[in-house]
């Protein structure tokens, strides 16, 4: 069986989602090829086992540019409010020194600086917004098997099940290990960043304050990631632990008390003690990008075009701005009277969108050297040049404009009035 459409989307995760949602309207028709089984919709409360508050420990910083992108496709109003940590302030310190620096969302005139959610969340809104909308097909649970680029009809999919698709375009949202990015043949610079991440969720003694808090080690950044629950209000974080390959294997053989404790002192019990903490996974840190976003029919967005250290919670968001800008070229293009995967297309898309995402690489790759070295020199340079951005509003100002995602190119998807950033 042959399936013809204009945009196949490997990956039915959030990045692939968004992507297709934005197209929903375009009068183009989208298929998503998802590799797991459809999951249903969540509940509006955090679960509750055994009297802890149970999130899903891969949850994402969401930017306000991320959140309008949701917006505009209808799906951040599908988002239970329980479910969504909005987040006031982040708190960053040095741990070999005196340097600190402090973010307030009321700095820029905004009443949060970002948004925690559970990823299985967004895909959920996503997902359901997509529900009713017969410009945008399923091929669930199926994998890609092979993939002829660029023929005369367009690129054609393999499935396991047996199915072909033929497609004017498609899009590998299929993350770090993309079958699409392999099977076209788009290579990749990648290095290890000789880190091991460690995720959880815990419950501390003290309120988090709505603010994220970060601490620089010499092996990796620690951050605690403020969570809202029924009954413990800001007393439950989302942690990140990045540290050297040993220390977090003993990390994750410790029991649960021993690995409480030692996360308090890693915070320096800035939220008091650790008192619960759920189970842990751990996973390698690499960077990787491909030199190529995409030609002959095929694009990448995401993970599948690059991945970034997690010490600023930017690799989700860096996703779905790829996805944003992506949909509008194609919808700009077809004005035009461009296919979806013509080369004029893809040339527009890479060009916004390979120059941001390395120099977010290239900055998160400074700090995490910065932050890890030890020559006396390089620590006063990185504590003085952190208090003395504290005391300045406008550096402050222009940081907090990048973390938010609301400086440089965005797409209609995600662009909100200047004015609301602006200094009074």
């Amino acid at each position: 069986m042959t399936t013809r459409v204009d945009v196949a989307v490997v990956g039915g995760g959030m990045v692939g989602l968004l992507l297709a949602a934005a197209l929903r309207d375009s009068g183009l028709d989208v298929v998503i090829v998802e590799a797991a089984e459809a999951s249903g919709p969540v509940a509006a409360a955090v679960p509750v086992v055994d009297g802890e508050s149970r999130f899903d420990p891969r949850v994402s910083a969401l930017t306000l540019a991320s959140r309008n992108m949701l917006e505009r496709v209808g799906a951040w109003e599908r988002i239970p409010s329980g479910r969504v940590s909005a987040y006031t302030d982040m708190e960053v310190w040095d741990a070999d020194g005196l340097g600190r620096i402090h973010f307030d969302a009321s700095e820029v005139l905004q009443p949060e600086l970002g948004y925690i959610i559970e990823n299985t969340v967004i895909a959920a809104a996503l997902r359901e917004g997509l529900g009713d909308s017969g410009a945008v097909s399923w091929r669930c649970p199926d994998r890609v098997q092979s993939l002829e680029a660029g023929g005369a009809s367009g690129s054609v999919l393999g499935l396991e099940s047996g199915a072909r698709v033929e497609a004017g375009l498609v899009v590998g949202a299929d993350g770090a290990n993309s079958a699409v990015r392999r099977l076209a043949g788009i290579r990749t610079r990648e290095w290890d960043y000789e880190q091991c991440a460690i995720a959880t969720t815990v419950r501390t003694a003290l309120r988090h304050e709505r603010t994220a808090w970060q601490r620089f080690m010499t092996d990796g950044p620690l951050a605690f990631l403020p969570l809202t629950a029924p009954g413990h209000e800001q007393h439950y974080c989302s942690i990140v632990w990045s540290t050297a390959p040993g220390h977090a294997s003993e990390l994750m053989e410790l029991d649960d008390r021993d690995f409480c404790r030692e996360l308090g002192a890693a915070l320096e019990f800035r939220l008091g003690e650790v008192l619960f903490a759920d189970r842990r996974f751990s996973f390698p840190l690499r960077q990787r990008h491909a030199v190529s976003y995409g030609s002959d029919g095929v694009v990448l967005v995401g993970d599948a075009a690059h991945t970034i250290h997690p010490l600023a919670g930017q690799g989700v968001n860096l996703g779905l701005l790829d996805a944003g800008v992506l949909a509008e070229e194609i919808v700009h293009g077809a004005k035009r009277g461009y296919a979806p995967g013509d080369a004029w297309v893809l040339r527009r898309y890479q060009r916004r969108r390979m120059g941001h995402n390395l120099a977010m690489m290239g900055a998160m790759e400074g700090f995490r050297r910065l932050f890890g070295a030890t020559a006396p020199p390089l620590r006063w340079l990185r504590n003085t040049g952190l208090n003395w951005a504290d005391r300045l509003a406008l550096p402050k100002q222009q940081i907090i404009r990048q973390a938010t995602g609301l400086g440089g190119d965005l797409p209609g998807l995600a662009a909100s009035p200047a004015s609301a950033l602006e200094t009074p």
